[in-house]
């Protein structure tokens, strides 16, 4: 057994802890957490390595991790628990419940579209600082001004960060003005160490990320090792004009990148998760057992909207609503190839589930991998999950 890892591990599960211990053995990893659920039975609980580079502290069984773009997911439940109660219609037209939203030619918008990276907004048109960021009505009465970069549903880009305040004004506008922070809370996670925007005592504990060779507070990219796509998406990524570039690093996180307490506590409702994987995991064990959504909700939910080339990141991807469904930037073993959803984050962090085979999984890692060269630990330890349930 590696020294670097602890915790627990069904046997029946102990290729997860043989791939999560060579990660470690490998030199991939600082520190990390991983959980697996079978059912409602925790059958994965490990964790091992430094939550913090600077000070040598050990990463703990309650060490919380910021989890980037895994926060879209939990964005999405909520607007769609709304949705469930009567709320507004998630086909129905933005402007029945925003019409400010109409503007510059969006008036055909749906809640869907919102939903689904489908809005047309995956960029601000000018700077956002973090300070500013922390606004969620204001940043989104601005993307409600905003002219589209193509009209409501006839394409689909990643949305890697403006998706939050607009699926965000989803939960803010249906829940008595709430943060999604505060829903989720109130919704379905005030027994999860789970939290969208974290409070201080939280974050002083939290794990601090980690540069690998991928720098600065870029949020997600896709995992593809393909070399001529490598070539294209540095590219990309590097290119300041680039819909990517402006999707990914627009607001800037500040001082500290996403350590900066400014935005861990502003909560992003697109990458502003704090939480433990156990945690995460939990999230995705409710979700298959239809205690936060009703089945057919859910069904509804991952059920893919779109699919093929992403205007944004320049691969395939595929969405339901909010979830990430397999495709170039969701990678799934192939047992989870028709079942599986959730959504990955930058670095290399997966929260994932299936109903099929009633598998809900968590993975959160603060060594920051260098995803433009494939950062394939989530799906190895993913791979491993299904495997050791044949």
């Amino acid at each position: 057994m590696s020294s670097t890892v602890q915790g627990h591990c069904d046997p029946a599960f102990a290729g997860v802890r043989e791939v999560f211990e060579a990660n470690f053995a490998e030199g991939r990893e600082l520190g990390a957490a991983v959980a697996v659920y079978a059912g409602d039975r925790k059958v994965v609980d490990l964790w091992g390595g430094v939550a913090d580079r600077r000070t040598g502290r050990a990463w703990q069984p309650d060490t919380p991790c910021f989890g980037f773009s895994c926060t879209k997911a939990v964005t999405a439940a909520a607007a769609l628990l709304l949705a469930e109660r009567g709320a507004y219609e998630v086909d129905g037209p933005v402007t029945d419940w925003w019409p400010e939203f109409g503007a510059a030619g969006k008036d055909g918008a749906t809640a869907a579209h919102l939903l689904s990276h489908q809005a047309g907004l995956p960029a601000f048109a000018r700077p956002v600082s973090a300070e500013e960021a922390a606004d969620a009505p204001a940043r989104a009465a601005e993307l409600a001004a905003q002219e589209p970069e193509w009209a409501p549903g006839e394409a689909h880009g990643y949305h890697a960060l403006t998706y939050g305040w607009l699926a965000g004004e989803i939960v803010r506008r249906h829940s008595g003005g709430r943060t999604v922070g505060a829903f989720v809370k109130d919704a379905f996670a005030r027994d999860l160490d789970l939290w969208v925007g974290a409070p201080d005592s939280v974050i002083e504990r939290a794990a601090r990320l980690s540069s690998g060779r991928r720098s600065g507070g870029g949020a997600d990219a896709p995992k593809t090792t393909e070399p001529d796509v490598l070539t294209r998406l540095a590219e990309a990524y590097l290119d300041p004009g680039s819909l990517m570039n402006r999707s990914l690093n627009n607001p800037d996180p500040g001082k500290g990148g996403y350590n900066n307490p400014v935005v861990l506590r502003a909560g992003w409702p697109a990458a502003g998760m704090t939480a433990t994987a156990p945690a995460l995991a939990g999230f995705y064990r409710d979700l298959v057992a239809g205690r936060i959504l009703r089945p057919d909700t859910l069904r509804e939910a991952v059920r893919p909207r779109v699919g093929g080339p992403d205007r944004t990141l320049l691969v395939r991807s595929s969405f339901g609503l909010g979830f990430m469904r397999p495709s170039q930037t969701f990678f799934t073993p192939r047992a989870g190839r028709e079942s599986a959803f959730g959504h990955t984050g930058a670095g290399g962090s997966i929260g994932l589930g299936d109903p099929e085979a009633g598998l809900a999984l968590a993975y959160l890692p603060n060594l920051m991998g260098d995803q433009a060269s494939g950062d394939l630990r989530a799906y190895r330890l993913t791979q491993a999950a299904y495997a050791s349930l044949a």
